[in-house]
């Protein structure tokens, strides 16, 4: 791993709290879509085992709506992306609110898999004491979640660089202003206007450079 890299990840996972009293510990891996949330997420994970530090990893991916909840405001619809994409009530239910203070730690990392639209039906866990929540995902800011994190990051990355590696992974368009990229990309300005997760996230980073992220701010 270059060495920028890796020392942004060595800051960021030596600044993921220590747990009181065995709570489990909950980090949040913000950003656009193709901002390297789950690439980042997975390696502040080896990070923090690699350190002897429990972790849980789980994805908003697996949180989201069935097809026809999230396309009922249409298929090109931007709010409809932003609003409908994610089941917010599965998602507290089975991960957020276990993992918090004073809550069961009796939770699950999926209900839902999107390549099939299919719910899941998955065991439940029990989170060790001190367990690390790290969650990657979009909208992980908004007012219904920023609450939740003792620690967060947002990757910020502009839509010019985003939109290239989403063609490369995807097949889409990698022109961000694109029809075809309108739902998405319109949705995601909804969220970065209404919701400002770079001014409330721990970490900010610019991760437009794979091997070269920098930190931009913390708080």
């Amino acid at each position: 791993m270059p060495r920028q890299r890796a020392e942004v990840l060595r800051l960021v996972a030596d600044a993921v709290p220590r747990p009181v009293a065995g709570e489990p510990v909950r980090v949040a891996i913000d950003g656009v879509d193709g901002a390297g949330k789950s690439v980042f997420a997975d390696q502040i994970a080896e990070v923090l085992r690699a350190a002897g530090r429990p972790v849980i990893r789980a994805s908003v991916d697996s949180f989201h709506r069935p097809r026809a909840e999230r396309h009922r405001r249409g298929h090109e619809s931007p709010i409809g992306f932003w609003l409908d994409s994610f089941d917010y009530d599965q998602l507290l239910g089975a991960l957020l609110d276990p993992l918090s203070p004073g809550g069961s730690r009796r939770y699950r990392t999926a209900v839902h898999e999107l390549a099939t639209d299919r719910r899941l039906d998955e065991p439940w866990h029990v989170a060790v004491a001190g367990a690390v929540l790290v969650l990657d995902g979009l909208f992980l800011h908004r007012d219904e979640l920023f609450g939740y994190w003792d620690l967060s990051v947002f990757l910020d990355v502009p839509f010019s660089v985003t939109a290239k590696r989403m063609a490369v992974r995807d097949g889409t368009c990698p022109d961000p202003e694109h029809p075809s990229m309108r739902r998405y990309v319109h949705a995601q300005r909804i969220y970065l206007k209404s919701s400002r997760p770079a001014q409330r996230a721990s970490f900010v980073i610019d991760n437009s450079d794979w091997d070269h992220p920098v930190i931009d701010q913390t708080r």
